[in-house]
């Protein structure tokens, strides 16, 4: 818009854009709209650990199970299928619930902040000290979407090694000790 408006006037004018005079800070803002997409993918990585940890100890939990099933016929494809839909539920149901509970606290940041404001009993973002006296929040769906797209392709990617796991069990090895 800069540029339309140098071609529209005439005589010598030196214009720039908010990007331009308040560069430093277009550029902090930048960087922690980067941050922040490190720090979700951070937080979904450590929620497929625990999936991974979760139907690890399930696969150990049900190798009899297993191994029953394999001698009354299941493939190991079966298998790991029923720990892929195990672990593919809990990253749906999961995904959901973040994205739905992320939304809810970005839409009404303006309220949330002031009530935990009063239950801790500080002011969080103090007029003296930043140059903003209230959060402003703008909720942009592309970025839910790839945010929710990332945590469900990480949480199927989780069940992957537990899943292979279940169907490499032996099942006259599993049933020895039984």
């Amino acid at each position: 818009m800069t540029r339309e408006l140098a071609n529209s006037l005439t005589g010598h004018y030196y214009l720039t854009d908010w990007t331009q005079s308040h560069a430093n800070f277009f550029r902090a803002v930048a960087i922690e709209k980067r941050m922040m997409f490190l720090i979700l993918l951070l937080i979904v990585a450590v929620a497929a650990f625990n999936i991974v940890s979760t139907l690890v100890m399930a696969v150990t939990d049900k190798q009899s199970d297993i191994a029953i099933l394999r001698t009354l016929g299941a493939k190991p494809l079966s298998i790991m299928a029923i720990f892929i839909v195990q672990g593919a539920f809990i990253g749906v149901f999961g995904t959901l619930l973040g994205v739905a509970s992320g939304v809810l606290l970005a839409l009404n940041v303006e309220t949330v902040v002031p009530f935990i404001e009063h239950m801790v009993g500080m002011d969080l973002f103090p007029a003296d000290v930043y140059y903003i006296s209230k959060l402003p929040s703008k909720l942009v769906w592309s970025d839910v979407g790839i945010i929710a797209g990332v945590s469900l392709f990480i949480s199927l990617a989780a069940t992957l090694y537990p899943s292979w796991r279940a169907s490499r069990i032996n099942p006259a090895e599993a049933l020895r000790y039984e």
